[in-house]
């Protein structure tokens, strides 16, 4: 058995780090800003050590030149923005869901850092479903569909095929058209409830003007609303985690 280290490993390394640890750096769960750059950039590298010996005879040769090589370079920087950032556009449901349910509950104002959006700020309660869909994630081993799309990703966007700006366009329209209607989704019974709710405050307010129906009532209003978001936690999470298992399975082809 013989091994070689010429130029041509250095090359095909290079090329499979460019696209792999771009991607690392934007995907979902394994590349949150939480986690320590060097982190997420070496275990980049160990994937492409892993990737090598399966891609790299797939690869086209060498280029005889210095532009020739910096230009695959950056088109392979190029792919992993493009597919790393499609990726990242699907945890938007999580955050309309949050927005949604935050207003309808009076807490639209409470806002924090979001930690899966680069320290972002939104709705608390849309933080809190972006964490949670990040945990579930690792909980249900989802992330391994992440790790074959990236390995699949080479037979469908190979270093020699043009960038794919028009498809990658339209694709996230309806990632976020999508995620938009998840979110909706599901916020829909706090939406009920709010509809519901302001309603009879309404009514109330008409029939007795003389008191301030919703400033008492405010509080009712949050305590009702998170004991819901509360007993409804777990059926909104498995939607969002369904929504995300159909969404991570388009990159795998």
């Amino acid at each position: 058995m013989t091994v070689s280290w010429g130029p041509d490993v250095a090359y095909y390394f290079l090329l499979l780090f460019a696209r792999v640890g771009t991607i690392m750096m934007l995907l979902p769960a394994i590349g949150e800003q939480t986690i320590p750059a060097r982190i997420r950039l070496g275990f980049a590298l160990a994937f492409s050590f892993v990737l090598y010996p399966l891609i790299a005879p797939e690869l086209a040769a060498t280029p005889a030149t210095i532009a020739g090589v910096v230009g695959t370079v950056a088109h392979e920087f190029a792919v992993g923005l493009i597919i790393g950032g499609l990726i990242r556009l699907i945890l938007v449901a999580a955050q309309v869901a949050g927005a949604v349910i935050a207003y309808q509950m009076g807490l639209s104002m409470a806002q924090t850092a979001d930690p899966t959006q680069g320290g972002v700020q939104g709705a608390i309660v849309g933080n809190f479903l972006a964490f949670t869909g990040v945990t579930l994630i690792f909980v249900t081993d989802m992330h391994h569909m992440l790790l074959a799309g990236v390995y699949e990703s080479y037979f469908y966007f190979p270093p020699d095929a043009p960038l794919m700006f028009g498809d990658a366009a339209e694709m996230a329209v309806r990632i976020i058209a999508g995620g938009f209607v998840v979110g909706v989704q599901m916020a829909a019974p706090l939406l009920v409830f709010g509809l519901v709710f302001y309603l009879g405050l309404g009514i109330l307010g008409r029939l007795m003007p003389q008191i301030q129906v919703f400033f008492m009532a405010m509080p009712a209003n949050i305590i009702i609303g998170l004991i819901l978001f509360a007993t409804l936690l777990g059926l909104m999470m498995t939607w969002y985690m369904t929504h995300l298992e159909s969404q991570f399975a388009m990159f795998r082809g």
